[in-house]
């Protein structure tokens, strides 16, 4: 039968530590102050157990009780407890002190990384470019091409030279001007009812003007 893997992580050591001993070690809430010497006694009672190696359970002991939680709770005159939660002896002045100047260093040393790392993010970012620049500096400029602006042309050409028609001189099927907009448009007159003129456009279009809207060219 395969002997378990023994654990290698800290953490896991200390939860298997917590579950074989609950009364001694927690991993939530306040932590208790652990007896001088503690960690015989675990190397005594674990001896034989395949999950945890001496060198391993030393380990994870200094991580447990160098974590700020525990650091919290050595406090002149609190009770030391062993593996079974008895207690053994009170917390002295000096191992109080002690413990707040290691909780000091500790938070000391978290605050100066965390500010190291804001630095370098800070200095990251200010060689990045921002909002729309980022994005104006992602794409190249376009080359500006030049101007090819064509001139404009008269979109109105000269009107010919056009004499008035009098309502004798028209017969049907005569070539006339018919004025329109800014160009006089040709027609054929095709029915003559006193001034009214019914003309047909070049276009097909048919349309009743009046005498004086109708031309000749000039000669």
């Amino acid at each position: 039968m395969n002997e378990p893997a023994k654990l290698t992580k800290s953490k896991d050591v200390i939860a298997y530590l917590a579950e074989q001993f609950p009364q001694c070690f927690s991993l939530k809430g306040d932590a208790k102050p652990l007896k001088i010497g503690i960690f015989d006694d675990l190397a005594k009672r674990l001896e034989n157990d395949p999950m945890v190696s001496k060198t391993r359970l030393r380990t994870a002991l200094r991580h447990y009780t160098n974590s700020w939680r525990y650091l919290h709770s050595v406090k002149q005159g609190e009770q030391r407890i062993d593996l079974d939660g008895n207690a053994v002896e009170p917390v002295t002045e000096e191992h109080q002190q002690h413990a707040q100047e290691s909780l000091k260093e500790s938070k000391a040393k978290v605050a100066a990384k965390k500010k190291e790392r804001q630095a370098e993010a800070g200095e990251g970012d200010a060689k990045k470019p921002q909002g729309k620049r980022a994005e104006r500096a992602k794409v190249p400029p376009k080359a500006a091409k030049p101007s090819a602006k064509k001139p404009r042309k008269n979109v109105h050409k000269p009107a010919p030279k056009l004499d008035d028609v009098e309502l004798n001189a028209l017969s049907i099927g005569q070539q006339v001007q018919v004025k329109a907009g800014h160009q006089p448009m040709p027609a054929t007159v095709t029915e003559i009812d006193k001034d009214d003129i019914q003309v047909r456009l070049d276009n097909g279009l048919s349309m009743k003007v009046k005498i004086a809207n109708l031309f000749v060219k000039a000669e």
